[in-house]
């Protein structure tokens, strides 16, 4: 009956945004956005997108507004301005707005624009710091281009800044992702993701491994890779929160906490997704589909759908088992009406047993060997 206390749930409801472009498609992405942005799909973008805040306004007041894609700062100086104008207003209530960045498309005037809109944190796609590796993934990038943002962002004023990494890179050395960790601590990041690169069909990264011009990464190079990463962000301070994040204290992504925790979202772009009221839908991930609904005065959502309770209750206890710390039952109860063990006893009672899955004095959490296999824990949950 160990652990920390979780995570308590985040207030909310929370906006997403996503801007479907970047200056070029990364050769590991099969993310719904255009490359290089094109004026006249900006226009028809930034267009429907005012349509789309006006049929959401219901929803208002947010306590988190996250600007993901895609790369929102790619977008022209006057484009980007536009977007962070129609957002401007719906963040009277906000205790957090995050846009995401890459290296090479914010500078000081790019900073400056984003904290005076009321922007308070930062994602940057740094992903590393290797120059080999940042090619095999085809970012336009490199190192010199990552320490300048965070300064740009530093002298904005910007209060939190995220550092993005990826881990199991074709070929990339143990000691060069020592080095990236090395270099992203030195930035003083209030918050480091460390996602695993996921080999998507049909990308040109996935191509070049079946050609046999890279090597494939190997299931002991990601668990090595995870592993010293936990290790090094522990000793400098950072808290292990989510299975994936790392923070200082207190600098925990607030929108992502809504997800993981049953918060209520709404999501607005091509592609985005909602969830409200026990309701989840997604909208058309085509700019021209979801363009064109709008336009007509509809709802652009291909599907939605509401789950019976005991499987929406089920696939959050997943999610919320994301956290480190896991699900406290009084807060799970709050949301679903029901404890874990009444939504899942059977399998709760055989992951305890197997050693997956430890209960704490507050609730339920997955043992810690059980991180990099976690998939394989929650199919049994579901």
């Amino acid at each position: 009956m160990n652990g920390s206390p979780p995570l308590s749930p985040p207030p909310g409801p929370g906006l997403y945004v996503h801007v479907p472009f970047c200056r070029a498609k990364c050769a590991y992405c099969d993310f719904a956005s255009e490359a290089p942005p094109d004026p006249a799909r900006i226009a028809l973008y930034l267009d429907a997108l005012e349509r789309e805040l006006n049929l959401v306004s219901w929803a208002r007041p947010f306590r988190t507004i996250y600007i993901g894609g895609g790369t929102p700062t790619a977008l022209p100086s006057r484009a980007l301005e536009r977007l962070l104008a129609l957002l401007t207003p719906f963040g009277d209530a906000a205790e957090e707005w995050t846009v995401e960045v890459n290296p090479g498309t914010v500078d000081e005037g790019v900073a400056a624009r984003l904290r005076a809109a009321g922007v308070t944190r930062v994602s940057l796609g740094a992903q590393s710091f290797h120059g080999p590796a940042l090619r095999a993934l085809g970012r336009l990038h490199d190192a010199r281009e990552i320490r300048a943002a965070v300064a740009a962002l530093r002298t904005a004023g910007i209060e939190r800044i995220g550092l993005d990494l990826m881990l199991a890179i074709p070929e990339r050395p143990i000691e060069a992702l020592a080095r990236d960790l090395d270099a992203a601590i030195e930035l003083e990041p209030e918050h480091i993701s460390a996602y695993l690169l996921s080999l998507e069909p049909g990308t040109p990264l996935a191509a070049r491994i079946a050609r046999g011009e890279l090597a494939e990464p190997q299931e002991e190079q990601a668990v090595d890779e995870y592993e010293l990463v936990a290790e090094r962000l522990a000793n400098a301070g950072f808290r292990h929160y989510e299975l994936s994040n790392w923070a200082r204290p207190g600098g925990e992504c607030r929108h992502n906490l809504l997800y993981w925790t049953g918060g209520e979202y709404i999501g607005i772009g091509p592609a985005a997704h909602s969830y409200w009221e026990g309701q989840r839908w997604g909208n058309f991930p085509s700019l021209d589909e979801w363009a064109e609904a709008l336009s007509q005065g509809w709802r652009p959502a291909e599907a939605d759908e509401r789950l019976p309770p005991e499987r929406a209750a089920r696939e959050l206890l997943v999610l919320w088992l994301r956290l480190v710390d896991g699900v406290a039952e009084a807060d799970f109860r709050a949301r679903t009406g029901h404890s874990p063990d009444e939504v899942a006893g059977a399998a709760i009672r055989s992951l305890v047993a197997q050693g997956w899955l430890e209960r704490t004095r507050w609730g339920l959490r997955l043992a810690p060997h059980a991180r990099m296999v976690s998939n394989t824990v929650f199919a049994e949950l579901i």
